[in-house]
């Protein structure tokens, strides 16, 4: 089995069928305009980064469809914003929390995520000589990478105060920024320990 090519192939056009599909539907009528722009920024330009290395470094199938997830994560919460999204308010009713939580999801996906994507990465560039290395690195890559959209979160947050709440999510949790972050860190370990021997035999089936 071949990697999947992420375009033309009809695997990769589902991809980008669901892709936009999902991308149009957050983008009518958001809670609020500008914050969706910033939430959904990412996701296009993960987007252009895949389509400009679509043929000299095509991914695993399991590296574009945890893309694909946390796209759609991130036009859910564009859309709603993070602190609105309906489906976890009902969820938080079920099981008593006093905020919404799904931004915790999406800050568990930020570190799962980018820890395959960082794994392939290392792995076929062969970054790491000796294999004992490759988990601490690639913790250590996601956690950088949480840290960094907290700082992003700070200073749009000083850029634009109107835009802050939406954008940030906290619902006056005082501890959100640090529990973001270990969630993101919790997440890369999760990825790492449940994924990596199905990784592996993507990368080995590559040839």
């Amino acid at each position: 089995m071949k990697a999947v090519r992420f375009l033309p192939g009809p695997t990769g056009w589902l991809w980008l069928a669901i892709y936009v599909g999902v991308l149009v539907w957050s983008g009518i009528e958001p809670y609020d305009r500008l914050t969706w722009w910033m939430e959904v920024l990412p996701a296009m330009l993960g987007l252009a980064v895949l389509i400009a290395t679509r043929r000299h470094f095509p991914l695993t199938p399991l590296a574009y469809g945890l893309i694909l997830l946390f796209a759609i994560i991130l036009m859910v919460g564009g859309h709603y914003t993070y602190a609105r999204v309906p489906v976890f308010d009902v969820i938080g009713d079920w099981f008593g929390w006093p905020r919404n939580n799904f931004d915790k999801l999406g800050h568990f996906l930020q570190g799962f995520v980018p820890a395959m994507v960082a794994r392939e990465i290392l792995l076929r560039f062969e970054v790491i000589r000796v294999r004992g290395w490759l988990a601490p690195l690639i913790l250590a890559i996601c956690l950088a990478i949480s840290a960094l959209y907290e700082l992003i979160e700070w200073w749009a947050a000083l850029v634009n105060e109107q835009a802050a709440e939406s954008f940030l999510g906290t619902q006056g949790y005082v501890w959100d920024t640090q529990s973001d972050m270990g969630l993101a860190l919790l997440g890369a370990a999760v990825a790492l320990l449940t994924l990596s021997r199905v990784h592996d035999r993507q990368l080995a089936a590559r040839g």
